[in-house]
């Protein structure tokens, strides 16, 4: 069994990225500029926005953090948004999720310029990622198949299952690991409601489970030199710890572990990774690399 290293292999592509840009502006280049848009106070979104400004640095992107209260009304959110997508010296831009409920989330993420929305939920980008185009690929997704690669793991013609079918995970993992330049694989997408989740499991060569239940894939769902992706992070608690929870994947770790050939552990695996893929986006971005 080998580990996936996602918090390694992160900080290797940002080192890569990082000499990148510095070549880009010793060469009069303009600097990659990336701002985040967080509305409210929830914990996850802080900690998630603080690491993305974390990584602007390793980077050596700029960074801009613009903060809004819970009760910020939607008409000043698109008006946020629509001065983002005209600034141009902001080369990408995300609005942290989930929203507050008075703010429809999807009004937002259309309202986003394409060429700018790095975190890769805007329809035009979901759907030239559908076909097989050049575009932002969400961020998690392309944090897997960049791992996948990067560990030499075969996918090509393999049996991969994937758990869950959420517009950010479930659905774009298997519109890539089915695309010949990507994972070249026979895909099958499990959900709640499927019937034979557990036999399907069982024969597949790869299982990615995005499901978001704690030790959801167990030993007896997982084959003999199985490859397991975990995506899952819920906050679980233990008192052992000074924060009173830890994060859990949807893996049951110890057990499922021993019976795969690579595995990724939660935390330090897909988790880097997602950050990492945003920062892979805000480069191409600000090369103009998908939309001129």
């Amino acid at each position: 069994m080998q580990l996936i290293d996602g918090k390694a292999t992160a900080a290797a592509i940002k080192a890569e990225i990082a000499e990148e840009v510095r070549e880009i502006v010793a060469k009069g280049g303009k600097q990659p500029h990336l701002a985040a848009v967080l509305v409210g106070h929830d914990g996850g979104s802080e900690t998630y926005v603080k690491n993305k400004v974390l990584a602007c640095e390793a980077c050596g992107f700029q960074s801009t953090l613009i903060r809004f209260e819970d009760d910020v009304t939607e008409a000043e959110l698109l008006a946020c948004v629509d001065r983002l997508n005209n600034d141009e010296s902001v080369d990408g831009f995300i609005v942290q999720l989930p929203l507050p409920r008075h703010i429809d989330e999807q009004k937002i993420i259309e309202a986003i310029d394409y060429r700018k929305d790095v975190d890769g939920f805007h329809p035009i980008n979901v759907g030239r990622m559908a076909i097989g185009l050049p575009c932002f690929i969400s961020a998690t997704p392309l944090g897997i198949i960049t791992l996948l690669k990067r560990y030499n793991i075969e996918t090509s013609g393999k049996k991969c299952v994937i758990l869950g079918r959420s517009n950010i995970v479930g659905k774009p993992m298997a519109q890539l690991m089915m695309q010949k330049q990507y994972g070249d694989a026979t895909v099958t997408v499990c959900h709640s409601r499927s019937k034979t989740l557990k036999q399907e499991c069982r024969e597949a060569d790869i299982i990615i489970a995005a499901i978001g239940q704690p030790d959801f894939v167990t030993a007896d769902m997982v084959k003999e030199g199985a490859v397991i992706v975990d995506v899952g992070t819920t906050r679980v608690p233990d008192a052992t710890r000074k924060s009173g929870f830890r994060l859990n994947g949807d893996v049951k770790f110890d057990e499922v572990a021993p019976k795969c050939s690579f595995i990724t552990p939660v935390p330090g695996g897909v988790g880097p990774m997602t950050i990492c893929s945003l920062m892979k986006n805000t480069l191409a971005a600000g090369k103009k690399e998908y939309y001129r």
